[in-house]
């Protein structure tokens, strides 16, 4: 049986009443995470229809909801607002059974999508053995994970679960999101409740694949044909079926795919989408997901040292919708985590897989705690010009901080032209002849007289060893992401 016609065969099953019984949606269960206040949580499932269910909470509050009718073989309950924390006890109960959950903490669901830097398990990351010895010490940082899944139609439900609401263990955490899972860790070691952590990724997909057609048509995007990357068909199976859950925000890492599909829209692409989740996850939970829930993802790393290809720099411009920076109008209430100082040429996963998922983690964390939780005073942007002056023979580049800068021949680039200078123009090294604390000057002599019209920086695949680029923040944390500016 295709995976199509068994996933319409499981929910046709459940809308039918699933042997007169009442049930809940694949993605609740013991040890579950659900939103905390000031938001509601959302339970749903499926029963015989005209059935009443009631929802009631035991544990550090007492909550009892009121009876809700089975209609069209779906029952829907919104519980009163729930401070962060448990556990609870959660029942389920029907005139033809009782459904008991044990475990249950309030907290914050970050839902972690995208392609394979996503997917990548944390069995596989640097200092992995040390990495899982720590997962049994955060028994409040809950993981799930969706399965595999495609539909060309939009699903109610997962069609599997592989992995349930689980207590963190070395052996549960192998197999999990390693930046997911870092991510959830370092948010817990601030926020001290509990975070719920929902992996739904896919390796090896574009942007397209996780959009609804709304999206995808804001884009005029031609259809794409062939397995997972099929327009929709993951937003149909693995985030549609997500919908109804009272989620606090998103994290993202993809775009490699689309370095060689639709490239040139994925400033388009890419914000259509998040746009299009936000509506949809504040609409599927009745408007308790915030209509701009905060949204994270992680700027294109490496792949080939050496290339000359621009694709990768490409993308990364676009992932900011062209802009070098988020949040900004195009994107609001987005935070990005620069990777692009993070190569891994011995990678066994191959170079487009680096194992260093604990910096990009961190990045992401810190862009949480400034955009997510208004966190003051937690730099999270690396540096970014300010202001470009052009000189006789020089350029100076004066940033919006102060920076910490190490010399380089050829990671400012200039373009020679009497005309607009564009991605497809070309672009000479421009050596940094000296800075200061917030500035730096770039020699012009490589246009040889010629008028200078454009610079960039960090301008290729690979522009940097590990954690070595020129331009950083003053304690050399956050790396300046590349910029294009005629």
């Amino acid at each position: 049986m295709s995976l199509r016609l068994r996933a319409l065969f499981i929910l046709t099953a459940c809308l039918l009443g699933c042997d007169a019984k009442v049930r809940l949606a694949s993605y609740y269960g013991d040890h579950m995470v659900l939103q905390k206040s000031p938001a509601r949580a959302v339970l749903w499932g499926y029963g015989p229809e005209g059935a009443h269910v009631t929802v009631s909470l035991s544990g550090p509050i007492q909550l009892r909801t009121s009876p809700v009718t089975v209609t069209k073989g779906i029952w829907r309950v919104t519980l009163d607002p729930v401070e962060p924390g448990g556990p609870y006890m959660l029942m389920v109960s029907s005139e033809s059974n009782t459904i008991t959950l044990k475990d249950v903490l309030f907290g914050d669901i970050w839902v972690c999508g995208g392609q394979s830097n996503m997917q990548f398990q944390t069995s596989r990351v640097f200092n992995a053995s040390s990495e899982l010895a720590l997962a049994p010490k955060y028994p409040h940082v809950r993981p799930f994970q969706a399965a595999l899944n495609v539909s060309e139609t939009e699903l109610p439900d997962l069609v599997q679960v592989q992995i349930p609401w689980s207590v963190p263990t070395a052996g549960v955490m192998s197999e999990f999101s390693a930046v997911c899972w870092l991510f959830g860790r370092y948010l817990y070691d601030v926020l001290k409740y509990p975070i719920g952590l929902v992996e739904s990724c896919w390796g090896g997909t574009p942007v397209e694949a996780w959009s609804s057609s709304r999206a995808l048509q804001q884009c005029k995007l031609d259809r794409m044909i062939g397995g997972p990357r099929n327009d929709s068909i993951l937003w149909n199976s693995m985030i549609h079926p997500l919908l109804n859950m009272t989620i606090y925000g998103a994290i993202w890492y993809q775009g490699e795919a689309n370095t060689d599909y639709h490239p040139n829209q994925y400033n388009c692409s890419f914000p259509a989408m998040i746009d299009d989740w936000r509506m949809a996850f504040h609409q599927g939970s009745g408007g308790q997901t915030d209509p701009d829930f905060p949204f994270g993802f992680v700027q294109l790393s490496t792949c080939t040292k050496n290339s000359t290809s621009e694709k990768y720099p490409d993308i990364r411009w676009h992932q900011t919708a062209d802009t070098g920076f988020v949040p900004n109008s195009r994107m609001k209430k987005t935070f990005m985590a620069v990777a692009l100082d993070l190569p891994d040429e011995s990678s066994p996963y191959g170079t487009i897989h680096p194992r260093d998922k604990q910096d990009v983690a961190y990045r992401l964390t810190l862009g949480a705690r400034a955009v997510a939780y208004n966190q003051k005073h937690v730099p999270f942007l690396g540096p970014f010009p300010k202001e470009i002056l052009r000189l006789p023979n020089s350029i100076i580049v004066h940033y919006d901080q102060a920076i910490s800068v190490t010399s380089s021949k050829d990671i400012y680039e200039i373009c020679c032209s009497k005309t607009a200078c564009g991605l497809n123009s070309l672009w000479v090294p421009a050596p940094i002849l000296s800075w200061d604390s917030a500035s730096v000057r770039i020699s012009t002599a490589s246009c040889k007289g010629s008028s200078v019209a454009g610079l960039r920086y960090a301008w290729k695949d690979w522009p940097c060893d590990f954690k070595a680029c020129p331009v950083y923040s003053a304690n050399k944390v956050l790396p300046a992401p590349p910029f294009i500016s005629n």
